[in-house]
């Protein structure tokens, strides 16, 4: 079953996220022995690439980049250049600091996504919804600063 067909795939989707994040913590703290935090974050980039573009590939998901719209290709590199620098400040932490304290503040990215989605793109979670989006942040700081 093609679960990014269901009303539920993209939660299967988030929580393979989550996994893999999780794991990204734990790799790339046991990676950062002995390397500078800025050259581990350019290899981590270098594979990220080479494994996506092999995917694509394989997936017959190529498309010409240039036939994208301008508004696109300004979105999709201020995404990339957000994400560089979440990645070079992320192992930056990560070097000096323990994995189950730097992800936990790394997390805080939720509640500011939330704030972000309701400012800029008219969002509006529910009640219930808010209520869990604040138990995490304060879950968060709860973890972070033991």
């Amino acid at each position: 079953m093609d679960t990014s067909a269901t009303a539920t795939g993209w939660f299967v989707w988030a929580l393979l996220s989550a996994v893999f994040a999780a794991l990204t913590a734990i790799f790339a703290k046991l990676g950062l022995a002995g390397v500078n935090s800025d050259m581990a974050t350019l290899i981590r980039t270098v594979v990220i690439f080479v494994v996506l573009a092999a995917f694509v590939n394989a997936t017959g998901k190529w498309m010409n980049p240039w036939a994208l719209t301008p508004k696109t290709w300004l979105f999709l590199v201020l995404s990339g250049l957000a994400t560089g620098a979440s990645w070079v400040c992320y192992f930056r932490a990560l070097k000096i600091g323990e994995a189950s304290k730097v992800a936990p503040v790394d997390k805080l990215s939720l509640l500011l996504v939330v704030l972000f989605a309701v400012a800029f793109l008219g969002e509006r979670p529910a009640p219930r919804e808010w209520l869990g989006i604040a138990m995490v942040g304060i879950g968060v700081l709860v973890l972070a600063f033991k």
